[in-house]
């Protein structure tokens, strides 16, 4: 069977095609839609024509969904993973099947979007991948997604959180692990549509007599984990190439127990669809310490060199770059260089001696912190942030990580995010939604490992690097883990401890009683007794001090605007089209500010770029795709973290996107709002 996007793309083009038919829009991932009913000259009139409430929004959960449009069907899922089939013209509810199977859902779950093929739809909860019947929301099968990695289910912690892509008779998925020790590999693999069977598997970390095995430890590929493929990925069908960006190795921020640059870590994979043979690849990051991985899905986009068309891929990152590969070759279509970086001082640590950085075209995040860009907002705040500086370690790009701390700029969460880019076909132009955040990494002593340890011991050791020493975590990322016990309970703690959840890893190897013993530690706040422990490869001596933001004495980023961005690159010729400061965060006392944002932008032959992400105002724009100007937005019920879908059904266009807030602090919701002309 052919990929649905792709069959369809020529009828888009002569104005049949009415669908979204896959995440992202396509197989291509451009994030572009042909129609243009809805165009400048009318947007101003765009009005709500429909919304659906999931009723499954709870306290800091969150809806990243990008919904799929098949025949007039509208596919998504809620905060608790619930999936829904609704009439795409009005939002009337057909079907909805819930993977939770009566399991109360407490903790934040994420899904990014579904898969459609052969009548079926196909999605990721907790542990399984799920194929569902279209018509009626019926399961058909589940597959375990521990199985196949070459460890045993109870060591690992694996999900599905971003949609795959359909080739043939197979689904090409990625997956989420935790980013810490233990974790799961991160294999890119293949399943057999009709039964969930698993048909390849490409070792992100390469087993031995692999190529690129000589990056790694001997043996690495059987204790360490991650080089997933979290963020989605991108599909060739004439060519029968799949593109997939790929993570950090665990863990992320010290790896002294994994010398080497780590292929395939933070490296984007061409690989052969119907096989998984790798064909070409790149890499970002060598050895990885920062957390750079590669956060967007990929665009197949055509661009123009000497006077002629060629097909290439696009990626960007984190610390604001995009780069452009001949789709077949891999050759870059810009220039770059290996830069020397400094060394790390941190014990155990080898870090690579060179990075590549792109020449072309130029960065759309800010690259370089210093003290000239430390926040004016008020003579205090200048004044109070320049006496924290210098006790830091900070510069341009691959400052090492430091036990005084280090500034990590733009932070881990971008530069660009897993919203994606949209690309006009038209004009060659590449939008991208950006952060502008500065964050503090310090390396901290992990508590030595020892025979007998208590529950604090324990905790520390294995927890304290996400949730803190205090238990108060960063929420909503890492939750707090103080008065747990009012959420959750004993039962329950113990389970996650054991066997982890998303991006947690499970702590099974270190023996029920240890479990246990920090199970107690959280409920009671009490040491307890020491229990014996065992260890293993995954042990370091160092660790961190959690996911901490470099904010001023109020809260507010410590930087000068613009805090977030919206940005359109001209491919062809490696320049910057246009770039306006995105979002709002209110109380700042500045205008203009930008702010974190998350969900990616769709633009249109109407000559718009839809676009929510804004984390604080809650608003969903339409821009002019040409120049960056505003021509309309609305407030959202929530912040709309999520990438919108753009359909038509019976010659009416739709715009649809979730609103479900729960970034930043903000309030969330569970519910899809379209909107269309009068």
């Amino acid at each position: 069977m052919k990929n649905l996007g792709l069959l369809l793309l020529p009828l888009a083009c002569a104005g049949q095609h009415t669908d979204w038919p896959a995440y992202g829009g396509g197989s291509d991932h451009i994030q572009y839609s042909p129609l243009k009913q809805i165009n400048r000259d009318n947007v101003r009139q765009l009005g709500e024509a429909w919304r659906f409430d999931t009723g499954d929004s709870f306290k800091e959960s969150e809806l990243q969904c990008n919904p799929i449009v098949i025949a007039g069907v509208l596919y998504a899922t809620s905060p608790k993973l619930r999936v829904f089939a609704l009439d795409a013209a009005t939002g009337k509810q057909l079907w909805v099947f819930d993977p939770n199977e009566g399991r109360k859902v407490t903790g934040k779950l994420r899904n990014r979007g579904l898969t459609y093929a052969k009548g079926r739809i196909y999605f990721g909860a907790r542990l399984w991948l799920i194929a569902l019947d279209a018509k009626s929301g019926k399961e058909l099968w589940r597959t375990d997604l521990r199985d196949g990695l070459g460890r045993p289910r109870a060591e690992m912690s694996v999900s599905l959180t971003t949609p795959g892509v359909v080739y043939g008779n197979l689904l090409i998925v990625g997956s989420i692990v935790s980013e810490a020790l233990p974790a799961s590999p991160g294999d890119i693999r293949a399943y057999d549509l009709d039964t969930g069977k698993l048909v390849w598997s490409f070792h992100t970390i390469p087993h031995p007599g692999e190529p690129g095995y000589e990056t790694w430890p001997k043996n690495g590929w059987t204790y360490l984990g991650a080089a997933n493929n979290w963020t989605g990925m991108a599909l060739d069908e004439k060519r029968g190439l799949v593109f997939v960006p790929t993570g950090s190795a665990a863990f992320d921020f010290y790896g002294s127990n994994r010398a080497g640059d780590n292929l395939y870590a933070n490296s984007l994979l061409c690989l052969e669809a119907a096989t998984g043979k790798r064909v070409w690849h790149f890499q970002f990051v060598h050895h990885d310490v920062w957390d750079r991985d590669l956060p967007s899905p990929p665009n197949l986009v055509t661009v123009i060199r000497d006077g002629k068309p060629v097909d290439a891929v696009s990626q960007t990152t984190k610390s604001g770059f995009v780069w452009v590969f001949d789709r077949v070759t891999g050759q870059s279509l810009f220039p770059y260089k290996e830069v020397p970086v400094a060394p790390s001082d941190v014990e155990g640590e080898a870090l690579s001696r060179t990075q590549p950085l792109p020449l072309q075209p130029p960065p759309f995040a800010r690259q370089t912190f210093g003290e000239e860009i430390l926040s004016r907002r008020t003579p205090e705040v200048n004044t109070q942030l320049k006496e924290r500086l210098k006790s830091l370690k900070y510069g341009g790009q691959f400052v090492p990580p430091s036990r005084e701390g280090s500034i990590v700029f733009p932070g881990f969460d971008g530069g660009a995010e897993w919203g994606g880019s949209a690309f006009d076909p038209e004009t060659h132009l590449l939008y991208v939604n950006a952060n502008e955040m500065a964050w503090v990494l310090r390396i901290m002593p992990a508590p030595p490992a020892a025979a007998k340890m208590n529950g604090q011991q324990l905790y520390l050791r294995q927890c304290a690097s996400c949730h803190k020493a205090d238990r108060k975590g960063t929420p909503p990322e890492f939750p707090s883990l103080e008065q747990v016990s009012d959420r959750l309970a004993e039962d329950d703690i113990r389970g996650l401890i054991l066997n982890g959840a998303g991006r947690m890893p499970g702590f099974r190897q270190l023996g029920r009683p240890a479990v246990q013993a920090i199970t107690q530690y959280l409920l009671t706040g009490k040491s307890g007794a020491e229990v014996t422990t065992e260890t293993s490869p995954m042990e370091q001596k160092f660790s961190f001090d959690g996911y901490n933001k470099f904010l001023d004495q109020d809260g507010y980023p410590g930087i000068t605007p613009p805090w977030g961005t919206l940005t359109a690159i001209d491919l062809d010729k490696g320049a910057i089209a246009w770039q306006i400061p995105f979002g709002e965060i209110p109380g700042s006392g500045l205008n203009n500010t930008g702010s974190e944002n998350y969900g990616g932008p769709v633009a249109t032959a109407g000559g718009l770029l839809f676009i929510g992400a804004t984390n604080f105002d809650r608003k969903f724009h339409a821009f002019d795709k040409k120049t960056g100007e505003l021509l309309w937005q609305t407030t959202l019920p929530a912040a709309g973290n999520a990438t919108p879908a753009v359909y038509a059904i019976n010659g009416k266009q739709y715009v649809v996107i979730a609103a479900g807030g729960g970034k930043s602090g903000q309030p969330s919701g569970g519910s899809y709002v379209a909107f269309a002309l009068p």
